[in-house]
């Protein structure tokens, strides 16, 4: 080996030593806040911005206490609920009216009292309903008050709530040990049913009119990606007993054809009534479904660095970036949102908020034809997935933990559930290459700050954006990733979807999503 050549590896393994150098002073391995701030951002500090704050752990644990001693009810685990139980369904921040939040932001007037919105379902009542209960202050509270009756106009009947964790598991529950055994010939021998090889996915609305509580659960082969392996056969359950031993099949369909119940199914199978279409046995990895890579290992993606840290800062709940400020939050209901967005001290927004995606399918099998999921009553705070560095948001973003309430009398810690981080555009905001008369270049680089969360609802991903650019522009985005829905491809199946394999039908949806945006715009 010659000296160039020792010259130029010792010149290309110094630069390589650098670059990690710069990368790993800009990197910590907790969630951090920035220390260095542009001097117009040192005197903003205060804790303004807490009066839209999330409920701390305590705070809930706090609320749940107090609500255990005063109602007077039992209330049971929610995770261990039956329907005709009393438990806690959810508990979040009941964010102050808008007016006094106002008075205390702008008007040097009192700060609203810290206050909790709990959501109960009473199964254990003579008149079953749904009750929603403002609890305060915070973090002694003392009082409660019931806000149904003002919120939605009339007290809630308990066939509206939404379905807990709990009651998909008995739901669970009773098609492995009840109904799936009424057809013990066609399980085993069409779809080599062994007690664990099936899994299922609700659809939803519960039913066509008011009082219906009956959904429509899709079979699918238990593999990962399993979303996309549907298996042809679909129950319709009749859940509206608060008795689980009253629950009953209201039908069956499998392959084209509707049946009374699974025992006339069996018949019909067993008589040679039917046809049968054996659907091939995915791999443990879903086969195409296999979130594996498919194709060797590339060589590492590009990695942004700060060379003198962030430019930006993350103080508790409140995010300051160049001349944005705003506060931010995470409902367990509706997901991310932002608070007092102001831009160089004027507030441009009040709030700015997701409130609901949905989605509406097309199909000619029952789950996929009737199906319009509102993911806000799932929960798009509730199924926040925690952030993976360097693929869900970049390698030095701030990484924020939540907590939430939901299911259960206990908080629970959502790690690394926001990412704040800015964006380098690849693009200048603006530039010049003069070559008239005179000779110069002018260009500015172009960057914009980005809070981003995740929320994973069943099949789909959804991530959220609030993006803030330097020329004073705000952008709101949702991507929708995950696995598509899918129906059994059966008859004329095409007609409402894609073949996605051999008896899997993308079926054709639409997507529609909601924000609220309160803009305060010059008063």
């Amino acid at each position: 080996m010659n000296l160039k050549t020792v010259l130029i590896l010792l010149g290309l393994a110094l630069a390589t030593i650098f670059a990690l150098v710069c990368v790993l002073l800009t990197r910590e391995r907790s969630p951090r806040t920035c220390q260095h701030l542009p001097p117009e951002q040192e005197d903003v500090e205060d804790d303004q911005s807490l009066v839209f704050a999330d409920l701390t752990a305590e705070e809930m644990s706090q609320v749940v206490r107090y609500l255990q001693g005063h109602l007077g009810v039992p209330l049971v685990e929610a995770s261990r609920a039956k329907p005709s139980d009393n438990c806690i369904a959810s508990v979040d921040v009941q964010v102050p009216a808008k007016a006094e939040v106002l008075r205390f932001l702008d008007g040097g007037g009192a700060r609203p009292p810290r206050e909790a919105l709990a959501v109960l379902y009473f199964g254990n009542q003579p008149e079953p309903n749904i009750t929603e209960y403002v609890v305060g202050p915070l973090p002694a509270p003392a009082y409660h008050r019931d806000v149904t009756v003002q919120r939605y106009g009339g007290k809630v009947p308990y066939h509206r709530r939404p379905t807990l964790a709990v009651e998909y598991k008995q739901i669970g529950g009773f098609l492995k040990s009840q109904v799936f055994p009424s057809a013990p010939a066609f399980m085993q021998q069409v779809m080599e049913y062994d007690g664990t090889n099936l899994a299922v996915v609700t659809a939803a609305p519960r039913g066509f009119q008011s009082g219906d509580r009956v959904t429509w659960f899709v079979v699918f082969q238990n593999v990962s990606g399993f979303f996309v392996h549907p298996v042809g056969l679909e129950v319709l359950v009749d859940h509206s007993s608060l008795d689980v031993s009253q629950w009953a099949v209201s039908r069956v369909f499998y392959n084209g054809q509707y049946y009374r119940d699974m025992a006339q199914l069996e018949s019909a199978y067993v008589q040679g009534r039917i046809s049968v279409e054996k659907v091939r046995k995915a791999a443990w990895d879903g086969d195409f479904s296999s979130m594996k890579p498919r194709a060797p290992r590339a060589a590492p993606f590009p990695v942004q660095f700060e060379p003198q840290g962030p430019r930006y800062s993350v103080r508790k709940n409140q995010v300051l970036f160049q001349g944005w400020s705003f506060a931010f939050g995470m409902s367990v209901s509706t997901g991310l949102r932002l608070f007092d967005v102001r831009h160089k001290g004027e507030r441009v927004a009040y709030e700015i908020s997701v409130q609901e995606a949905l989605s509406v399918y097309g199909s000619n099998c029952p789950g996929g034809m009737s199906t319009r999921y509102m993911d806000g009553s799932f929960g798009l705070g509730r199924y926040t997935s925690p952030l993976v560095p360097g693929v869900d948001c970049p390698y030095l973003a701030t990484y924020v933990d939540t907590h939430s309430l939901s299911d259960s009398l206990r908080p629970r810690k959502r790690k690394a559930s926001l990412c704040i981080f800015e964006h380098n555009l690849g693009s200048p905001l603006r530039r010049h290459y003069s070559n008239l008369q005179s000779l110069y270049y002018g260009g500015l680089v172009n960057s914009a700050l980005v809070i981003r969360s995740i929320a994973t609802v069943g099949n789909y991903d959804y991530v959220w954006d609030f993006i803030f650019y330097q020329n004073g522009a705000i952008e709101g985005k949702v991507q929708a990733t995950g696995y598509p829905s899918s129906s059994f491809l059966h008859g004329d199946g095409l007609r409402y979807g894609n073949r996605l394999w051999e008896h899997t039908l993308g079926t054709i949806h639409t997507h529609f999503v909601n924000y609220k945006v309160d803009l305060d715009v010059g008063g």
